[in-house]
């Protein structure tokens, strides 16, 4: 068993290889081998977005607090908000992005 108490781990800014705008990342936790889990808490201040990038395996969101926008390759964008849970199934392309198409 291994306990992360709060507040041990210090958060990063977020890379401006994956985002654009001030973006704050909090780990939770990774999972040790055989496992493929992980899990942070990013927090976007207003007008922060993620770059358009891939997640091989698929990737879940859990929105916490405020509203943002996310999109799969060219589909639709959507809004979301606290307590949606979103799965993007294992893709191309994902990011929060208004308006704008993947390249």
């Amino acid at each position: 068993m291994e306990i992360k108490r709060n507040g041990s781990q210090l958060s990063s800014k977020g890379p401006a290889e994956w985002f654009t705008g001030t973006v704050r990342v909090d780990p939770l936790f990774n999972a040790p081998a055989p496992a493929r889990v992980g899990g942070a808490l990013v927090t976007f201040e207003p007008g922060a977005r993620t770059a358009w990038h891939t997640h091989p395996l698929g990737q879940t969101l859990i929105v916490t607090v405020g509203s943002g926008l996310v999109q799969r390759n060219c589909g639709p964008i959507e809004e979301i908000r606290p307590g949606d849970v979103i799965w993007f199934a294992p893709t191309r392309s994902i990011g929060m992005a208004p308006r704008l198409q993947p390249q």
